[in-house]
């Protein structure tokens, strides 16, 4: 039997989905005391920098009773000497689950395709989809079933804003998109998903009766040069209190960090007695371990 990969929410059915994010939920409440990956090793091969993921990937095996290996770029061989699909025979061979942080997609899409374990994206300039199980969980811990919610995305349409759309169609909720000409999600997302999302570019419409509100910063990794040019073009699209009184009255703010304080989320949002930003990033690790638990047992 084929592995089962996790590269983006589409991978996965939706019951499957729902099915780790309840499991989180309950590891959470209830830690597991027996040791369901018991010898079983999970490779990080991470070719951007991470705090997040790494930390919830590392502590999930640990806790699951398994253990794992990281891999920085000066570390591994992968799409340097070594071709990737090689790389992916060799270490599929060797390990029983595969996390990779990289920048193209298509370079997960590859190694997976040769990969005789389950390969996950630990985030790919096009998709974050373990960031989108935690978000998921935090929801329905706070708010319950996010189906037929109303979700505002205000920002840049990057790798998260996709995963957004993705979750949109998965788990059934109306996403509303607010961002500045010229910094759209890719435009097949769009139309692959148009039943679901709504492209706008007025931030306090997006927010209107939102149920949820969501961003991220400005400027990902390997924008750092457009900094100054981002920084002009999403200037009145900060998240904060009172772009929130447009959002229902107990709407949800979520942010996946690391944030920049003052650009894309106010300090008093993001501090507020009733965050559940903390909550979301603590949920990394509960879901990547239900995440875990289902790829290597099934």
């Amino acid at each position: 039997m084929s592995a089962r990969h996790f590269l983006t929410l589409l991978d996965l059915h939706r019951d499957d989905l729902l099915s780790i994010v309840r499991r989180a939920i309950e590891l959470k409440r209830q830690p597991q005391q027996s040791s369901p990956l018991a010898q079983k090793t999970l490779g990080l091969i991470f070719e951007k920098s991470s705090t997040r993921t790494r930390v919830a990937f590392e502590v999930a095996m640990t806790q699951l009773g398994g253990s794992s290996f990281f891999l920085a770029p000066a570390d591994s061989q992968l799409g340097r000497g070594e071709t990737v699909e090689d790389s992916a025979r060799v270490l599929s061979r060797m390990v029983d689950c595969i996390a990779i942080r990289t920048f193209e997609h298509s370079k997960l899409e590859r190694f997976a395709s040769y990969s005789r374990v389950p390969v996950i994206n630990a985030l790919s300039d096009d998709f974050h989809p373990c960031q989108l199980l935690a978000d998921i969980q935090t929801f329905m811990e706070h708010r319950g079933a996010i189906e037929g919610k109303r979700v505002a995305w205000v920002g840049d349409g990057n790798n998260m804003c996709q995963s957004y759309i993705n979750a949109a169609a998965v788990f059934d909720f109306e996403l509303r998109i607010a961002c500045p000409t010229g910094f759209e999600p890719a435009a097949e997302q769009l139309a692959k998903h148009k039943d679901r999302v709504i492209l706008m570019q007025d931030p306090a419409e997006a927010v209107t009766n939102a149920d949820l509100v969501v961003t991220d910063v400005w400027s990902s990794m390997g924008q750092e040069a457009e900094q100054a040019r981002r920084q002009s073009a999403f200037a009145n699209y900060q998240v904060n209190a009172e772009l929130m009184q447009h959002a229902a009255a107990d709407a949800l703010f979520m942010h996946c960090l690391p944030a920049h304080r003052g650009e894309e989320v106010s300090a008093e949002l993001l501090d507020h007695d009733d965050s559940v930003v903390w909550d979301e990033a603590e949920n990394r690790m509960h879901s990547q371990k239900a995440l875990l638990e289902f790829l290597i047992s099934h």
